[in-house]
């Protein structure tokens, strides 16, 4: 029987989870949510974020009351398991693990290509296994080495993307940002609304993963102060760089001209001070800090969303134990990047729904969220309802307007992204029913192996 240490250290401020709400998310200023504007025009996918950006809000003033009364590595897993039952935690914390293991893959890659473009004599997925490989190690080696660094990077990348908007505001435009403004549609009707809704996945990538502070909530000193803070700092933040971002980029000039481009800062500032200029040079470097933020952030996430779930007799419980030195959760964190990195290599031979392994794996992410969303604004109810003597040091402010207002925003999310993604919402769902018997297989067997 193992008697490894099983409870993480509180070593971390809330200036250190702000960093990680901001970190796990930042790539998603950076490149993806472009593709929007493709689907639905600037002023569609304008609309998208807006509805998004209030969904966002709303959930993590609602999200952050859970997150302090109960403050577990296993974050949603947690919530649901106490307001749910066995299998509402399993289905909510196996959905939690679909966003955290699917999205570092496609950010991996990113910055594969990214460093392939700067040093040709790279091969891009041998330089996406490579930080996967850096910051996996990074992140066994202990929270707090691991937590600094992601605030030093998630600074770094807020002052790039500052930088940008800077730049590129004395070409800023409303014109150009106004024309053609919902894409194809000839003006605001059906088929406007329809490219909103097809742009939702990409309007939710400027916000993916937000949530995974909950996961260090067990790391943090004082949880039921720092988290409030770190949440409420962090979607501001989020919110703010969003919009900025967008509606600059847009305003810079043609919008078209970057609708389809996994790089879409560097063209917009490219435009306005020229190819050769040190701003963009800056950009361009500084804006690999973004990638690493989120990348580093995210697999800190799975790390620990495997830890409990392991911890919680769902996953193998081999993989959750600490490393005896280091108080991390190494073998959980092996396990997720090693998931990651098979991805990585599988990019060229999998396609599920007719497009590239990389969009699969964003909107595999999209769907275990906004799956865990929904449970998690359940769980909100549930345990108003059944535990109202719970202590509370935070609540849900204007409850139960902004739980329903989360809710319903997930619920009409999900429906948009499985309309327009359906082949892989039966994926989706077929993934997790699979993996849920197979856990309740293993534990039948595992309960025969004890009465022998």
């Amino acid at each position: 029987m193992s008697t490894q240490k099983t409870q993480l250290d509180r070593r971390l401020s809330a200036f250190h989870l702000w960093g990680i709400a901001v970190g796990l998310v930042i790539s998603g200023e950076y490149f993806g949510w472009s593709y929007g504007w493709a689907t639905a025009g600037t002023l569609g996918f304008l609309g998208a974020t807006t509805f998004v950006a209030i969904m966002y809000t709303a959930f993590i003033f609602s999200f952050t009351e859970l997150t302090c009364a109960i403050p577990h590595a296993g974050g949603p897993f947690a919530y649901a398991d106490r307001a749910l039952g066995r299998v509402g935690g399993t289905l909510t914390g196996l959905a939690t693990l679909v966003e955290f293991i699917f999205a570092p893959p496609a950010i991996a890659l990113a910055i594969g290509a990214y460093l392939n473009v700067q040093f040709p004599g790279i091969p891009p997925k041998a330089a996406a296994t490579g930080a996967y490989l850096l910051f996996m190690i990074l992140n066994i080696v202990g929270v707090h080495i691991a937590a600094t660094f992601e605030l030093f990077v998630t600074i770094a990348a807020i002052i790039e993307l500052l930088v940008f908007m800077a730049v590129v505001a004395p070409s800023f435009s409303w014109a150009h940002f106004m024309l053609d403004g919902w894409g194809s549609a000839p003006h605001f009707g059906i088929v406007a609304m329809g490219g909103m809704f097809a742009a939702i996945p990409f309007a939710i990538w400027f916000f993916l993963a937000i949530e995974g502070v909950a996961m260090a909530a067990e790391e943090a000193r004082d949880p039921r102060r720092a988290i409030p803070l770190a949440y409420t700092a962090g979607v501001l933040t989020l919110v703010a760089l969003a919009f900025g971002v967008m509606v600059f980029a847009g305003g810079s000039g043609d919008w078209k001209a970057l609708a389809n481009l996994n790089d879409p800062l560097p063209q917009a500032m490219k435009r306005v001070v020229g190819p050769h200029s040190p701003w963009l040079s800056m950009l361009v470097w500084l804006g690999l800090f973004g990638l690493v933020a989120s990348l580093h952030g995210i697999i800190m996430g799975f790390a620990r969303q495997i830890f409990a779930l392991a911890r919680g007799g769902i996953l193998p419980g081999f993989l959750g134990t600490l490393h005896p030195r280091f108080h991390t959760p190494h073998r959980a964190t092996m396990a997720g990047s090693l998931i990651g990195i098979i991805a990585i290599y599988a990019d060229d031979l999998v396609s599920i729904g007719g497009q590239p392994l990389t969009a699969t794996l964003v909107t595999l992410s999209v769907f275990g969220a906004l799956t865990m969303y929904g449970m998690s604004m359940i769980s909100l109810f549930v345990l108003r309802w059944r535990e109202p003597q719970m202590e509370r040091s935070y609540k849900a402010p204007f409850y139960p307007v902004l739980p329903a207002i989360a809710l319903a925003g997930a619920a009409i999310c999900f429906f948009a992204v499985s309309y327009y993604n359906f082949i892989l919402f039966l994926f989706y769902v077929l993934s997790v029913f699979i993996v849920i018997v197979a856990c309740n297989i293993t534990k039948i067997f595992n309960k025969l192996s004890v009465m022998k």
